[in-house]
C-alpha cells in the first residue's frame, strides 16, 4: 500500500509540472505573436508615410535633368510668402514700398538753404541772480542766435557777473551779424540780475542800433504770498 501511494503522488507531481510548462509555452507564444504584429504595423506605417512623401512616378515617362534643377532659383522672399498668410504678406509689401521711398528720398540732392537777411530784429535779455541769457530774434520771434554764461565758459558765481553778460552779448551779436546781417534791435529785459545793464551797453558797443528798451520783468500785484525773509 505505501508503494502505491508514493507512485500516485509522483504521477500527480509530474502532471502538474507538465501543465505548468504548457502554460508557460503558451504565454511565450502569445508574446512572440504580439511582437510580430507590432513589427508588421510599424512597417505598414513607414510604407504609408513614404507613399505620402514620395509620389508615384512612371519610370518610362520620367526624366531628370540636373541643369533644370540648378537653373531654378527661388528668392528667399518668395519662399517665405508662399507659407505666410495674406495679412502678413500685405505688411511685408508695405514695408518694401516704404524702404524704397526712403532710399529714393535719400538719393535726392538737398537744396542749399539760402541766407536770410534780417536787418531788424529783437533782443531778449534774461538776467537772474545766477545766470544771464541773451537771445536775438527776428520780428516774428524766430531765434537767430543765443548765448549764455555757461556757453561762454563761466562757472559758479561768475555766471551772473556783468563781465560775463558783456561777453555773452558779443558772442550773440557776432553770430547774428555774420549769418543774417542784423543791424537794428528792440531790447526786452527780464529779471533784476547784475548783468542786465552791461548787456544793453554791449549791444550798443557791438554796433547794433537800439530803437527801444522795454522792461518786461513779471511783477506780482498782491498775488501769491511772499516767502519769509532769511534769518541771518
Amino acid at each position: 500500500m505505501p508503494k502505491e501511494e508514493k507512485n500516485k503522488k509522483e504521477e500527480k507531481i509530474e502532471k502538474n509540472q507538465e501543465i505548468k510548462k504548457d502554460k508557460k509555452d503558451k504565454k511565450v507564444d502569445k508574446k512572440s505573436a504580439d511582437v510580430d504584429l507590432e513589427k508588421k504595423d510599424l512597417k505598414k506605417d513607414k510604407e504609408t508615410k513614404k507613399e505620402d512623401i514620395e509620389p508615384e512616378v512612371d519610370s518610362d515617362n520620367y526624366e531628370l535633368d540636373l541643369d533644370d534643377i540648378v537653373d531654378t532659383k527661388y528668392s528667399s522672399d518668395e519662399l517665405e510668402q508662399e507659407e505666410l498668410p495674406d495679412d502678413i504678406k500685405k505688411k511685408l509689401e508695405k514695408q518694401k514700398i516704404e524702404r524704397a521711398r526712403v532710399k529714393h528720398a535719400k538719393k535726392k540732392k538737398r537744396k542749399k538753404a539760402e541766407k536770410r537777411n534780417v536787418k531788424v530784429g529783437k533782443a531778449y535779455i534774461k538776467a537772474t541772480y545766477n545766470n544771464t541769457i541773451v537771445t536775438l530774434t527776428d520780428l516774428q520771434g524766430n531765434t537767430l542766435s543765443t548765448a549764455s554764461a555757461g556757453l561762454a565758459g563761466f562757472k559758479g558765481p561768475k555766471k551772473s557777473t556783468p563781465y560775463a553778460a558783456q561777453i555773452i552779448t558779443r558772442i550773440a551779436c557776432i553770430k547774428a551779424k555774420e549769418e543774417y546781417g542784423l543791424e537794428e534791435v528792440a531790447v526786452f529785459v527780464r529779471g533784476i540780475g547784475s548783468g542786465r545793464e552791461s548787456a544793453i551797453r554791449s549791444l550798443n558797443i557791438n554796433k547794433l542800433n537800439i530803437t527801444s528798451i522795454r522792461d518786461i520783468t513779471p511783477i506780482p500785484h498782491n498775488g501769491c504770498r511772499a516767502r519769509r525773509p532769511r534769518r541771518i
